[in-house]
């Protein structure tokens, strides 16, 4: 991006009326489109609408930018690997206020405002949790006032389109810009030149021996700037994501002897580092993309921030009082010895000054409790992509088992268990430990994932940083996921309470004697109807699926995973399924229930891939079995995204978040429920805990193992066939899907499933079969009393607003970050 002075002329704002929004809409269809009104395409006249709003935001993000290069207040730079934004119309139009303004503007023009919403296109820019979380916070700190700068990839393709083709995922590109992308400004002048691969080599700097890195190929990294604008408050935060090109695109003279492959191999091979999101790893090609990935996000980054951002004369030893950089997950963790090798080896720093800095300039984030998640990178393939990166690394491990030798003198396997680099299976750099190391803080993301961290995952370190170790439990923006995705919630909360609960969200407690309001729980229930209405609409017009909006929906979307434990949902319905066909239970006994599913799985991993084969198989069978009389109705549409949650998750009643106990860092999904008035079934995992803390008991269907149940029952040997052979309903349950009755009777279909169910259960999915059912036969009893149900809904809502992620950002800012709001110039 061009470096930002203080003396930028201001632009004109656009006329905040109806009049002033055509004449800008118009002069952006005409001038910026090429074309007019009565030859204008919808996407023609989505661009223009889309920026003609930004015009409007536009004005404050240059103000936003010229007053932070004046006052050079300490900022936040959130390095992620995914930002999971949503489509941004709306969220634009509620910053600026601008929506009756816009409405009414187009239906002048003979525009339908609801048209062109449909138009845009999500960006793919994330995956689920993770990129979901980095979009909410940085939503907040702008609502907040406090300077951020978001950094990330512009991905070309994003993750991908999910397809089912008879049932079982297929892959497809999701190409989100091929119809143009209005939110972002391209700055190709501004690229960053990343280096990769090479050699190093000594050298003699007036008498001191010093390393240099000789790099063998380049890329450049391209910013996209997107506006991330604040809740009408006037400030307009920056996130930048960086897109790969070329440094010689094009060989003309390869070209013109006929190798016309050969002759633009350059530049397909730079554009493959940002053209998906996390590429399958499971080849060594993958795995070096992904290493390449993470890398050169984080050198555009910190290279933007220290020639762009500051000012030329900015004294870096000061860095830490300008930023702090907050590494979300183990992706960007690579920033820290890039940071060492600027200062170091660019800077000319001595190792003690470098990192002294660095430590103070980087938090850690872990988002995992699994330890094949936590990352690990091969010596091999680190001195091969970035042989400086890993001399530094071996440095500061070198340094870090060196204080721990004098810290632990009788304990060498205490200093080998907390080295930074693995020696087993094969030497490797656990990056979980670098971050940890060299952060100033280390977080958790819910209570119980914090502690479970410092006990289990991280208990090495934690024991010797006790001081770094502190918790911050996830939230999610009030603003896109009640606001925008729940209208008629958010008017009924509003004509009850004000409107102060969309910057507070506390306020929703205000709410809590209304539960016990016959004539606000009517209309929380007509609002509640009216959101399953809505959904039925969308369903059948995305996905040709259908479902009657007067039965229960219970919802279980997430990403596909063994730990979140999907299988366990199935359990149930194939349950309900055997019990009425076998005739053990009336179908008139049945509660109607929709079960919906979205769920993703990364293309290699088969045992997801199966579940979700599974899922949908089942749903076909339960779907057309005229003995269910539609009373069990089993949803999948494909390609769940923000877009689809934002009318699924308002319309759902039970809220399904069934993990294994000690399995789920946070999630968020679960707060979003809650929030919007569901009922959670769930174990004491993740969030779950300080949800059903905060709603009460009577509020919440808990079930499971407790996580030391957990650990005591895999400690002594866990048996899952014991489970099957004791306990008539999950056999009954397995059997049906081992004979092939859900896959035309091909027995070997699912058998992979079931055998590994029988054989491994890694996740406990049989040992808690029997207390999700109980859990489920409370459900329907609760459901059965329609005014206690709302009652309980009404409080979910009310006892929520800790789940804001203002809050958490709150709690980053005093326990991590230490910056302060910056209130727009006036």
């Amino acid at each position: 991006m061009a470096r930002v002075t203080d003396n930028t002329t201001p632009i004109a704002t656009p006329e905040h009326t109806v009049d002033g929004f055509v004449r800008e809409f118009l002069r952006e269809l005409n001038f910026g489109q090429g074309t007019d009104l009565t030859r204008a395409s919808v996407n023609d006249k989505y661009l223009a609408m889309a920026r003609t709003v930004r015009h409007y935001l536009m004005v404050r993000w240059l103000a936003t930018l010229r007053h932070q290069y004046k006052i050079q207040a300490k900022s936040v730079a959130y390095l992620s690997a995914e930002f999971l934004l949503g489509r941004q119309l709306d969220n634009a139009l509620l910053a600026a206020d601008l929506d009756e303004v816009v409405e009414e503007g187009l239906a002048s023009l003979g525009i339908d405002l609801a048209e062109l919403r449909e138009a845009e296109v999500e960006p793919g820019l994330g995956n689920g949790g993770l990129g979901r979380l980095a979009a909410c916070f940085i939503d907040s700190l702008a609502t907040m006032n406090v300077p951020c700068i978001g950094y990330g990839i512009r991905y070309e393709y994003g993750i991908f389109r999910q397809t089912f083709v008879d049932g079982w995922q297929v892959e497809k590109p999701d190409n989100w810009l091929a119809l143009g992308s209005p939110w972002e400004f391209p700055h190709p002048e501004s690229a960053v030149t990343v280096d990769f691969g090479g050699h190093t080599e000594q050298y003699d700097d007036e008498g001191v021996t010093r390393s240099r890195w000789v790099p063998g190929w380049s890329v450049l990294g391209v910013p996209y700037n997107y506006m991330v604008p604040g809740f009408e408050n006037g400030r307009v935060n920056t996130l930048r994501l960086w897109s790969a090109r070329a440094t010689r695109a094009f060989d003309l003279e390869i070209f013109n002897a006929g190798d016309y492959a050969q002759a633009v191999r350059a530049q397909t091979f730079a554009e493959n580092i940002s053209k998906v999101l996390y590429p399958e790893d499971s080849t060594p090609q993958g795995k070096e993309l992904r290493l390449q990935q993470q890398y050169f996000f984080v050198a555009c980054s910190l290279r933007d921030f220290l020639d762009q951002v500051l000012p030329r004369d900015f004294d870096l030893r000061n860095l830490p009082d300008r930023i702090i950089f907050q590494l979300n997950d183990t992706h960007p963790v690579i920033a820290i010895p890039e940071l060492m090798r600027i200062l170091v080896d660019e800077r000319g720093w001595e190792w003690d000054e470098a990192w002294a800095v660095t430590q103070k300039c980087f938090a850690y984030t872990c988002h995992t409790l699994l330890p094949e998640a936590l990352e690990v990178w091969s010596v091999e393939l680190l001195g091969k992509l970035l042989p400086r990166h890993l001399e530094i690394i071996y440095k500061i491990n070198e340094l870090f088992m060196d204080e721990l030798r004098v810290a632990y003198p009788d304990d060498e396997l205490r200093v080998r268990r907390m080295s930074i680099i693995a020696e087993y299976p094969e030497r490797a750099v656990r990056m979980a430990y670098l971050a940890t190391v060299a952060g100033s803080k280390v977080n958790g993301v819910a209570a119980l994932h914090s502690q479970l961290l410092k006990d289990k995952v991280l208990h090495d370190f934690s024991d010797h940083f006790p001081d770094k170790f502190t918790n911050v439990t996830n939230g999610v923006t009030p603003r896109r996921f009640v606001r925008l995705a729940n209208p008629g919630l958010s008017e009924l909360i509003t004509s009850a309470i004000g409107d102060g609960w969309v910057t507070d969200l506390g306020k929703l407690k205000e709410l809590e004697s209304l539960a016990d309001d016959a004539g606000f729980r009517e209309a929380f229930r007509t609002v509640k109807r009216t959101n399953k209405l809505r959904l039925v609409d969308v369903l059948a017009a995305r996905d040709g699926i259908t479902f009657d909006p007067d039965t229960m929906l219970d919802v279980m979307v997430k990403r596909l995973h063994e730990y979140k434990r999907q299988t366990l949902k199935l359990l149930h319905v194939v349950t309900l399924y055997d019990r009425v066909t076998s005739g053990a239970v009336k179908i008139e006994d049945v509660t109607p229930r929709t079960f919906a599913f979205g769920a993703k799985a990364a293309p290699g991993y088969k045992m997801a891939k199966q579940t979700i084969g599974l899922i949908n198989a089942v749903g076909r069978v339960v779907n057309n079995d005229p003995a269910l009389q539609g009373r069990l109705t089993v949803a999948f549409p494909a390609n769940y995204n923000v877009t689809l949650a934002e009318k699924l998750i308002p319309a759902a009643d039970l809220s399904e978040q069934i993990s294994l106990a000690g399995k789920e860092a946070s999630g968020t999904g679960n707060m979003k429920f809650a929030l919007n008035g569901a009922l959670t079934i769930g174990t004491d995992d993740g969030a779950n805990v300080e949800i059903r803390e905060l709603v009460g008991d009577d509020n919440f269907f808990l079930f499971g193992l407790l996580e030391p149940e957990v650990a005591e029952i895999v400690d002594r040997g866990y048996h899952p066939t014991s489970y099957y052979e004791e306990n008539r309903s999950l056999r009954h349950a397995l059997d049906l899907i081992a004979s092939g009755t859900f896959s035309g009777g091909d027995r070997a279909t699912f058998e992979p499933i079931v055998s590994n169910l029988l054989s491994e259960d890694r996740f406990l999915v049989l040992a808690d079969y029997q207390a999700y059912i109980d859990a489920q036969e409370r459900v329907d009893e609760a459901y059965a009393d329609t005014e206690a149900w709302t009652r309980s809904a009404v409080l979910n809502v009310a006892r929520s607003g800790f789940f804001s992620s203002d809050r958490s950002m709150r709690d980053y800012i005093e326990r991590i970050w230490h910056t302060h709001p910056v209130l727009p110039e006036r």
